[in-house]
């Protein structure tokens, strides 16, 4: 009955709250609304928060990782060893400070020796600005080597990340690279900076006051340790659920990281679909995920510091009720009991200290499983061992029986081959898949041939380096990307020595300058982040200048005049007649009308080659390309 009687309350006040709030509450009894809401939360990310490799760490592995870690310390050994030294000198002497006060008390007031007590406070004085001096040094230099460690591995990281395969950035997010890069990073030069010398400076300071205790007081000193079990018991219990909080902190700001970058990039297509409010949530869910974490770490901390704080009181009482008791019966003096006094206080503060930088060590822990994760993403497309320089050549190329596949058992071509010989103009044509844009990935290299083999000027393309055979080619895809900077910077990307001259004379071959004579700056008119103050159209032009002015012997087009509307596009082709002389290049595009010149059209179907000629000659076999051609012309006409 009494059962009965309590879940109909429960349902009656889960109704209420959901009449009053509009929201379906999770509710049960004993669950307020604030948790409920923090479990539904939790739930609807509950997709996202699934942990990967990369953000989980065994605490097995931390010394494997400190150890590393340090490696990269080792090269400022000299400072280390300066560093340790005077971080010893401020223990020593934080350590001696109370003993001062002792002397004083002992020597000094209670004898009335005024000598003495001056002597002993110019010591004290001398201590306290030698442990000044001592800390400002150690602090100087700690931060001079976790700067230039971490600016070491930012500028390793950069370089790895350059190193790896187009095929790892299409699997890795830039959310996460930058958190690795920016966040994980920086959380290493706190720990360098802070943590290393400081936590071997609250253990050195430790040590040295039980040493001192003990040769001042036996006694007493075991009779303040008392207290160190339940420290201990403290200690422990919020080491092991601090861990786990963190983790889960970490693992919420990643996705804060990884969602801004998305949301940020993709404003336009946000705005255009009116998903602000949906964004919002979302983020407001991250946001308060993450509050959520840190929040329970809070918690923790409010248990954990006034603990330690009150095992202090503890041993305080105990050291000034049984040292007063030593003092009354002549078997203590009045300054080794305020020197304990003062020791007692300082024997928890280093305790404390060491906990507040547990946080940065489970952080630093955290960042450098990532880090050094990344660091250990092995290449998967490398040069050979013996690999050559590619000599100059006419840009010959041979596409001899390419298998190609991006995944195992999804094969993407099968025994394409195609032969361009010098200064021919390959057209690609098929349907959206058909393998168009692996060709010319291969063709660069940015993915390996699985079997077959593609040669250049009948070199192999897995026998030269990556860097001289890229050095011959132009490439414009599809999806250009235009740096942030001016024009005249964008267009000499590829050729940073030539003359602005150079520049102008390839921007006014494909229509750039036209356009540029009208902004504001010319040609040191800033573009923005990705040209966002030009149109589609321009940053195409000024895409297809950049490969120009490169002067390669093989050039790509990835459907190259997409974004450029009919004018622009007579003019390119015009160009194009003159430019392309000499040089080979493979075209890719879906509007047959731009490539009717083409020395041959390769039409390609699930991978393989179905027909290659001319476009005459694929008109009069009235196959695959015929039929394209007159859908497209039809449809031209018909829009007309």
């Amino acid at each position: 009955m009494t059962n009965s009687k309590n879940s109909a309350e429960d349902r009656l006040a889960a109704r209420s709250i959901h009449g009053a709030s509009g929201r379906n509450w999770l509710f049960r009894k004993g669950v307020t609304a604030e948790t409920a809401e923090r479990q539904q939360r939790e739930n609807r990310l509950s997709q996202f928060l699934i942990e990967d490799e990369d953000e989980l760490h065994d605490s097995t592995r931390d010394a494997s990782l400190l150890a590393r870690l340090i490696s990269y310390i080792g090269a400022y050994r000299l400072r280390i060893i300066i560093a340790v030294g005077l971080m010893i000198g401020t223990a020593l002497l934080a350590v001696v400070r109370p003993w001062l006060v002792a002397q004083a008390i002992d020597e000094g007031i209670r004898l009335g020796d005024m000598y003495a007590l001056r002597t002993w406070t110019w010591l004290f004085i001398g201590a306290a600005l030698g442990e000044l001096v001592f800390n400002r040094a150690r602090i100087l230099i700690m931060a001079y080597i976790g700067t230039k460690v971490v600016s070491d591995m930012r500028t390793s990281l950069f370089r790895h990340m350059h190193n790896l395969s187009l095929n790892f950035h299409n699997n890795y997010s830039v959310g996460r690279l930058m958190s690795r890069l920016i966040s994980d990073v920086g959380v290493l030069q706190d720990f360098i900076t802070w943590w290393f010398t400081g936590v071997a400076r609250s253990v050195f300071i430790l040590l040295g006051i039980i040493v001192a205790m003990l040769i001042m007081n036996w006694r007493l000193a075991l009779v303040t340790f008392a207290i160190l079990p339940l420290m201990i018991l403290l200690t422990n219990y919020w080491r092991k659920r601090v861990r786990s909080v963190y983790r889960a902190a970490r693992l919420r700001l990643s996705l804060i990281n990884g969602y801004l970058n998305e949301a940020i990039t993709g404003i336009r297509v946000t705005k255009s679909f009116t998903r602000e409010k949906k964004n919002q949530n979302h983020f407001k869910d991250l946001n308060m995920s993450y509050f959520d974490a840190n929040a329970e770490t809070a918690r923790l901390a409010a248990i954990f510091f006034p603990g330690v704080d009150l095992m202090g009181s503890l041993a305080t009482a105990v050291v000034v009720g049984v040292g007063g008791w030593l003092v009354l019966n002549d078997t203590l003096t009045a300054g080794v009991l305020v020197a304990f006094l003062i020791y007692v206080d300082r024997f928890f503060e280093p305790i404390r200290e060491m906990a507040e930088r547990y946080n940065i060590f489970q952080a630093t822990m955290a960042a450098s499983e990532r880090i050094f994760g990344l660091m250990d993403t092995n290449p998967d497309l490398l040069d050979a061992a013996d690999a050559v320089q590619l000599p100059s050549g006419l840009g010959k190329v041979d596409i001899e029986d390419v298998h190609f596949a991006y995944k195992k058992g999804e094969q993407v071509l099968n025994g394409v081959t195609i032969n361009a010989d010098p200064g021919q103009t390959i057209a690609l044509v098929g349907e959206t898949g058909a393998g168009k844009s692996t060709i010319i990935r291969l063709i660069a290299r940015f993915f390996e041939v699985v079997d077959g083999r593609i040669c250049v000027d009948g070199h192999d393309i897995r026998k030269v380096t990556m860097g001289s055979l890229r050095s011959q080619m132009g490439i414009v895809l599809q999806d250009t990307f235009i740096f942030g900077g001016t024009i005249y910077s964008n267009i000499r990307y590829g050729r940073l020595e030539a003359s602005d001259q150079e520049v102008e004379r390839c921007a006014k071959a494909v229509g750039v300058h036209e356009f540029v004579e009208g902004l504001p700056n010319g040609y040191d008119t800033i573009v923005g982040e990705n040209g966002v103050n030009l149109s589609m159209g321009q940053r195409q032009l000024i895409s297809f200048a950049r490969a120009l002015l490169a002067d390669p012997v093989i050039l790509i087009l990835d459907e190259a005049t997409s974004s450029i509307d009919t004018t622009h596009e007579m003019k390119i082709q015009a160009a194009l007649k003159v430019l392309l002389d000499g040089r080979t290049s493979f075209v890719i595009a879906h509007r047959l009308n731009t490539i009717v010149n083409a020395d041959q059209i390769v039409v390609l179907e699930d991978g393989k080659v179905i027909e290659n000629g001319s476009h005459q000659d694929l008109l009069a076999m009235k196959g695959s390309y015929y039929n394209l051609y007159t859908m497209q012309w039809a449809s031209n006409v018909s829009n007309t």
